[in-house]
Protein backbone atom coordinates (compact mmCIF):
# COMPACT_ATOMS: atom_id res chain seq x y z
CA UNK A 1 0.00 0.00 0.00
CA UNK A 2 1.06 3.64 -0.34
CA UNK A 3 1.09 6.42 2.21
CA UNK A 4 -0.88 5.61 5.36
CA UNK A 5 -3.19 8.41 6.47
CA UNK A 6 -3.38 9.67 10.04
CA UNK A 7 -6.85 8.12 10.38
CA UNK A 8 -5.61 4.75 9.12
CA UNK A 9 -2.68 4.83 11.55
CA UNK A 10 -5.06 5.57 14.41
CA UNK A 11 -7.40 2.74 13.44
CA UNK A 12 -4.53 0.26 13.02
CA UNK A 13 -3.14 1.27 16.41
CA UNK A 14 -6.50 0.80 18.14
CA UNK A 15 -7.13 -2.45 16.31
CA UNK A 16 -3.95 -3.69 17.99
CA UNK A 17 -4.98 -2.35 21.38
CA UNK A 18 -8.54 -3.66 21.35
CA UNK A 19 -7.59 -7.11 20.07
CA UNK A 20 -5.00 -7.39 22.85
CA UNK A 21 -7.49 -6.11 25.43
CA UNK A 22 -9.96 -8.81 24.45
CA UNK A 23 -7.30 -11.53 24.51
CA UNK A 24 -5.84 -10.62 27.90
CA UNK A 25 -9.12 -9.81 29.65
CA UNK A 26 -10.62 -13.14 28.56
CA UNK A 27 -7.63 -14.90 30.11
CA UNK A 28 -8.15 -12.87 33.30
CA UNK A 29 -11.85 -13.67 33.25
CA UNK A 30 -11.10 -17.41 33.02
CA UNK A 31 -9.08 -17.18 36.24
CA UNK A 32 -11.73 -15.09 37.96
CA UNK A 33 -14.53 -17.41 36.82
CA UNK A 34 -12.87 -20.41 38.45
CA UNK A 35 -12.00 -18.52 41.63
CA UNK A 36 -15.50 -17.12 42.07
CA UNK A 37 -17.16 -20.53 42.12
CA UNK A 38 -16.01 -21.40 45.64
CA UNK A 39 -14.98 -18.06 47.13
CA UNK A 40 -16.68 -16.71 50.23
CA UNK A 41 -15.66 -13.07 49.75
CA UNK A 42 -16.45 -11.64 46.31
CA UNK A 43 -13.29 -10.77 44.37
CA UNK A 44 -14.82 -9.11 41.31
CA UNK A 45 -14.55 -5.66 42.90
CA UNK A 46 -10.79 -6.09 43.16
CA UNK A 47 -10.69 -7.28 39.53
CA UNK A 48 -12.48 -4.09 38.42
CA UNK A 49 -10.15 -1.93 40.46
CA UNK A 50 -7.04 -3.53 39.01
CA UNK A 51 -8.01 -2.98 35.39
CA UNK A 52 -9.53 0.43 36.16
CA UNK A 53 -13.15 -0.13 35.19
CA UNK A 54 -16.20 0.93 37.26
CA UNK A 55 -17.71 -1.73 39.47
CA UNK A 56 -21.31 -1.60 38.25
CA UNK A 57 -22.09 -5.21 39.16
CA UNK A 58 -24.56 -6.28 41.83
CA UNK A 59 -23.03 -9.67 42.58
CA UNK A 60 -20.43 -12.13 41.33
CA UNK A 61 -23.10 -13.84 39.24
CA UNK A 62 -23.99 -10.50 37.68
CA UNK A 63 -20.29 -9.89 36.99
CA UNK A 64 -19.76 -13.35 35.47
CA UNK A 65 -22.65 -12.77 33.09
CA UNK A 66 -22.47 -9.08 32.22
CA UNK A 67 -18.76 -8.28 32.25
CA UNK A 68 -18.02 -10.52 29.26
CA UNK A 69 -21.29 -10.27 27.32
CA UNK A 70 -23.19 -7.03 27.94
CA UNK A 71 -22.75 -5.05 24.73
CA UNK A 72 -24.34 -1.99 26.37
CA UNK A 73 -21.52 -1.92 28.93
CA UNK A 74 -18.62 0.02 27.32
CA UNK A 75 -16.10 -1.84 29.50
CA UNK A 76 -17.29 -5.36 28.67
CA UNK A 77 -15.17 -7.83 26.73
CA UNK A 78 -17.81 -7.93 23.99
CA UNK A 79 -17.77 -4.13 23.63
CA UNK A 80 -14.01 -4.17 23.19
CA UNK A 81 -14.28 -6.95 20.64
CA UNK A 82 -16.87 -4.91 18.73
CA UNK A 83 -14.47 -1.94 18.74
CA UNK A 84 -11.74 -4.15 17.30
CA UNK A 85 -14.18 -5.26 14.60
CA UNK A 86 -15.30 -1.68 13.86
CA UNK A 87 -11.68 -0.74 13.16
CA UNK A 88 -10.93 -3.93 11.23
CA UNK A 89 -13.90 -3.62 8.88
CA UNK A 90 -12.86 -0.09 7.86
CA UNK A 91 -9.31 -1.37 7.33
CA UNK A 92 -10.31 -4.27 5.07
CA UNK A 93 -8.12 -3.01 2.20
CA UNK A 94 -5.13 -2.52 4.49
CA UNK A 95 -5.31 -5.82 6.37
CA UNK A 96 -7.10 -8.06 3.83
CA UNK A 97 -10.35 -10.02 4.00
CA UNK A 98 -8.71 -13.17 5.36
CA UNK A 99 -7.19 -11.29 8.30
CA UNK A 100 -10.52 -9.56 8.96
CA UNK A 101 -12.32 -12.91 8.92
CA UNK A 102 -10.70 -13.99 12.21
CA UNK A 103 -12.12 -10.96 14.01
CA UNK A 104 -15.50 -11.84 12.49
CA UNK A 105 -15.12 -15.43 13.75
CA UNK A 106 -14.30 -14.10 17.21
CA UNK A 107 -17.57 -12.11 17.16
CA UNK A 108 -19.44 -15.25 16.07
CA UNK A 109 -17.97 -17.32 18.92
CA UNK A 110 -18.63 -14.56 21.46
CA UNK A 111 -22.29 -14.58 20.44
CA UNK A 112 -22.34 -18.36 20.91
CA UNK A 113 -20.72 -18.02 24.34
CA UNK A 114 -23.35 -15.49 25.39
CA UNK A 115 -26.15 -18.07 25.10
CA UNK A 116 -24.13 -21.15 26.01
CA UNK A 117 -24.44 -23.16 29.21
CA UNK A 118 -20.65 -23.65 29.02
CA UNK A 119 -19.44 -20.21 27.85
CA UNK A 120 -15.75 -20.78 28.57
CA UNK A 121 -15.48 -23.25 25.69
CA UNK A 122 -16.67 -20.71 23.12
CA UNK A 123 -14.62 -17.96 24.77
CA UNK A 124 -11.54 -20.12 24.35
CA UNK A 125 -12.33 -20.14 20.64
CA UNK A 126 -12.46 -16.33 20.76
CA UNK A 127 -8.89 -16.22 22.06
CA UNK A 128 -7.86 -18.80 19.45
CA UNK A 129 -9.28 -16.55 16.73
CA UNK A 130 -7.44 -13.52 18.12
CA UNK A 131 -4.21 -15.52 18.01
CA UNK A 132 -5.03 -16.58 14.45
CA UNK A 133 -5.72 -12.95 13.55
CA UNK A 134 -2.26 -11.93 14.74
CA UNK A 135 -0.68 -14.87 12.94
CA UNK A 136 -2.42 -14.30 9.62
CA UNK A 137 -1.62 -10.58 9.85
CA UNK A 138 2.06 -11.51 9.91
CA UNK A 139 1.62 -13.85 6.97
CA UNK A 140 -0.78 -11.92 4.74
CA UNK A 141 -0.21 -8.20 5.32
CA UNK A 142 2.53 -7.11 2.95
CA UNK A 143 3.11 -3.68 4.47
CA UNK A 144 5.65 -3.88 7.29
CA UNK A 145 4.44 -0.52 8.58
CA UNK A 146 0.85 -1.74 8.87
CA UNK A 147 2.00 -4.81 10.79
CA UNK A 148 4.17 -2.73 13.08
CA UNK A 149 1.42 -0.23 13.89
CA UNK A 150 -0.94 -3.07 14.88
CA UNK A 151 1.79 -4.66 17.00
CA UNK A 152 2.67 -1.32 18.60
CA UNK A 153 -0.93 -1.01 19.78
CA UNK A 154 -0.87 -4.61 20.95
CA UNK A 155 2.32 -4.13 22.99
CA UNK A 156 1.23 -0.84 24.55
CA UNK A 157 -2.07 -2.38 25.66
CA UNK A 158 -0.29 -5.43 27.07
CA UNK A 159 2.20 -3.34 29.05
CA UNK A 160 -0.68 -1.21 30.37
CA UNK A 161 -2.67 -4.24 31.52
CA UNK A 162 0.36 -6.11 32.87
CA UNK A 163 1.41 -3.09 34.94
CA UNK A 164 -2.11 -2.72 36.35
CA UNK A 165 -2.01 -6.39 37.32
CA UNK A 166 1.45 -6.14 38.87
CA UNK A 167 3.03 -8.94 36.83
CA UNK A 168 6.64 -9.96 37.30
CA UNK A 169 9.58 -7.80 36.34
CA UNK A 170 10.64 -10.40 33.76
CA UNK A 171 7.30 -10.30 31.94
CA UNK A 172 7.13 -6.51 31.92
CA UNK A 173 10.73 -6.12 30.79
CA UNK A 174 10.13 -8.58 27.97
CA UNK A 175 7.15 -6.60 26.66
CA UNK A 176 8.93 -3.24 26.93
CA UNK A 177 11.92 -4.57 25.01
CA UNK A 178 9.59 -5.93 22.33
CA UNK A 179 7.76 -2.61 22.06
CA UNK A 180 10.85 -0.47 21.40
CA UNK A 181 11.79 -1.77 17.91
CA UNK A 182 8.14 -2.10 16.84
CA UNK A 183 7.23 1.48 17.61
CA UNK A 184 10.36 2.75 15.87
CA UNK A 185 9.49 0.87 12.67
CA UNK A 186 5.82 1.90 12.80
CA UNK A 187 6.67 5.50 11.81
CA UNK A 188 3.98 6.89 14.05
CA UNK A 189 4.65 9.90 16.27
CA UNK A 190 5.84 8.84 19.72
CA UNK A 191 7.96 10.08 22.60
CA UNK A 192 11.23 8.15 22.56
CA UNK A 193 12.11 9.42 26.03
CA UNK A 194 9.02 7.63 27.37
CA UNK A 195 10.40 4.35 26.01
CA UNK A 196 13.70 5.00 27.79
CA UNK A 197 11.77 5.90 30.94
CA UNK A 198 9.92 2.58 30.83
CA UNK A 199 13.23 0.75 30.59
CA UNK A 200 14.52 2.64 33.64
CA UNK A 201 11.33 2.09 35.63
CA UNK A 202 11.30 -1.66 35.09
CA UNK A 203 14.96 -1.83 36.20
CA UNK A 204 14.28 -0.08 39.54
CA UNK A 205 14.70 -2.24 42.69
CA UNK A 206 11.02 -1.63 43.48
CA UNK A 207 8.78 -1.28 40.44
CA UNK A 208 6.36 1.63 40.43
CA UNK A 209 3.52 0.01 38.48
CA UNK A 210 1.30 3.11 38.58
CA UNK A 211 4.10 5.16 37.03
CA UNK A 212 4.52 2.59 34.26
CA UNK A 213 0.81 2.83 33.44
CA UNK A 214 1.06 6.61 33.31
CA UNK A 215 4.14 6.57 31.07
CA UNK A 216 2.93 3.91 28.63
CA UNK A 217 -0.38 5.73 28.15
CA UNK A 218 1.49 8.89 27.14
CA UNK A 219 3.94 7.38 24.63
CA UNK A 220 1.75 8.08 21.57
Amino acid sequence: MGIISVEQKDRLYWLGRYSERVYTTIRLYFNSFDNMIDEIIDSYADFCKKIDIPNIYESKDDFRKNYPFNENNPDSIFSNLNRAYDNAIVLREEIGSETLSYIQLAIYDMNKAKISSAPLIEMQRVTDNILAFWGIADDRIDSEQVRNIIKTGKRIERIDLYARLGVSRTELEREILRLAPRIERSYIDYDIEKINMLKRLVAEPEIDYYKIVSVVESII
